[in-house]
């Protein structure tokens, strides 16, 4: 079950590097773990380094997969973010935090939700 989780997850990381990628975003890092937390994604665009949270899901039996970012997640992603600026000594560096929410209903096409400086 745990390995099937994590290949959908990764699938939904993919698109969203693609998708990254054609708006002419530079993939530095995937999947980044510090202590309890993990950046999926880590990009520049232009000057700016963004740090990447994707949300996929194959169903909407739980709502759009935007809405399922608790407060809790943020407050990891934010201190995981600045774990990774500190670890790689990164100052005066200008960055933020997007949501890639992607919904990907059987015999659809995935529709992806990108929101800038989501938290």
């Amino acid at each position: 079950m745990e390995q099937n989780k994590r290949k959908t997850g990764n699938y939904g990381e993919d698109l969203a590097c693609k998708f990254l990628q054609q708006l002419g975003y530079q993939i530095v890092e995937r999947n980044y773990i510090y202590s309890h937390g993990e950046i999926d994604i880590i990009a520049r665009d232009k000057d700016e380094l963004v740090f990447v949270e994707v949300k996929y899901r194959t169903n909407d039996e739980y709502g759009p997969p935007e809405l399922s970012i608790s407060k809790g997640k943020q407050k990891l992603v934010r201190k995981t973010a600045e774990a990774y600026l500190y670890e790689h000594e990164i100052k005066d560096q200008k960055c933020r935090i997007d949501l890639i929410a992607i919904l990907h209903l059987k015999d659809e096409k995935p529709k992806i939700n990108h929101i800038i400086n989501a938290f």
